[in-house]
């Protein structure tokens, strides 16, 4: 009999920053490698063979919790990647709802009729995911091996498994960042053990180190972005961005527009409301302005305002975002939540933070190791 743990990755950008990650490269949040860290720990002792992958950077990194202290080599296969969700990757959940509602819905809660231009079928998934595992439990013949997949991959092999149709999917659970599932491969049949598990994120240790904000719960959409177009509503927002980034001169509409025609600046959307600001500055990674509204505070708004800096950043090169904040400012608490760290810069006397957005070699695929 061949046992096989079957592993979603830990918490990435997109789960955090409500994006479409699909079959992009997204990090670790800081709160996916404490996930790490408690996979690790629940599998002391734990004999595994072999760690297989999907090559995607999320599942790498995580899959490190099991092959770095058996000193395995982790096998990557790109058959065990998730959904690639076509048009949608890398958009914002807000604003697919917003602009294609009904295939959200879909996607949500239908999704053997979803599609989107350039997407795969959950049917292809399935396919390609299921032989994967398959093939991967006949060459492990009474072995113990670990496989590292995606949250709706993973959902689509356990429903097949356990007798749901495509149509019924809906109905079945969909598992936290690095919950774990157990099946058994013999005579060629496979069967699922359990699913689903993440008593390694409910011990008093874990639970230790979680933070008291907002995070939004599956495909909860949050805001949608645009390029600022000179909107009056966003002045407030503005004004008060510029407040809080320690500025002494008084906020001026009119200088302000002038700067957003040469800095990018973005404006987040709830609803047709503008709620929040983000504007980039000419050096790279560098951040000037980032608002929430103050009547929107605490809805888990600020920290997408950080995934729309991550993503404009990261296609133009940088390893890291910066930012200047006074030392008395409320929101150096929130920032530190998200990974910013004191640096020994200033901006005109203000200091400077920084947040780190560079992937790490060791979990960048490598063709030499990847199956498939």
């Amino acid at each position: 009999m061949t046992t096989i743990y079957l592993i979603r990755h830990a918490e990435a950008e997109g789960n955090l920053y409500r994006i479409a990650q699909g079959q992009y490269d997204a990090l670790l949040t800081d709160r996916g490698w404490r996930q790490v860290h408690a996979l690790e720990k629940r599998f002391e002792g734990v004999h595994i063979d072999a760690v297989y992958t999907s090559d995607l950077y999320r599942t790498c990194a995580t899959s490190s919790a099991l092959y770095r202290p058996r000193g395995l080599r982790p096998i990557r296969r790109t058959d065990l990647r998730e959904i690639c969700v076509g048009d949608w990757e890398q958009k914002s959940w807000g604003e697919i709802a917003r602009r294609d509602p009904e295939q959200m819905e879909n996607f949500r809660s239908h999704l053997h009729i979803w599609h989107t231009e350039g997407a795969e079928t959950p049917y292809q998934v399935l396919d390609r995911v299921m032989n994967a595992i398959l093939e991967i439990a006949s060459q492990n013949d009474g072995k113990t091996v670990a496989v590292f997949s995606h949250g709706c991959a993973i959902r689509l092999v356990l429903a097949k498994l356990q007798g749901y149709s495509m149509e019924s999917l809906g109905e079945t659970p969909h598992g936290d960042n690095t919950a774990v599932s157990l099946l058994q491969y013999e005579n060629g049949v496979l069967r699922v053990g359990y699913r689903d598990d993440n008593s390694h994120l409910q011990t008093p240790e874990f639970l230790a180190g979680e933070k008291h904000f907002k995070r939004a719960n599956a495909l909860e959409p949050g805001l949608y972005f645009e390029p600022l177009q000179g909107e009056k509503p966003c002045f407030g927002i503005a004004a008060q961005a510029w407040r809080e980034s320690g500025r002494t001169e008084p906020f001026d509409e009119a200088s302000f527009l002038r700067t957003a025609r040469e800095r990018y600046t973005v404006v987040g959307y709830q609803d047709l409301e503008p709620v929040a600001l983000v504007q980039f500055g000419a050096e790279v990674g560098s951040i000037t302005l980032m608002c929430v509204r103050e009547d929107c505070r605490e809805k888990g708004y600020g920290v997408q305002l950080i995934g729309q800096a991550v993503q404009y950043w990261r296609h133009r090169g940088a390893e890291r975002l910066t930012l200047a904040l006074p030392e008395y400012a409320t929101a150096n608490r929130f920032f530190a939540e998200y990974g910013f760290v004191p640096t020994d810069r200033t901006k005109g006397g203000i200091p400077i933070l920084e947040k780190s957005i560079r992937y790490d070699p060791e979990f960048l695929a490598d063709p030499v190791v990847t199956a498939r």
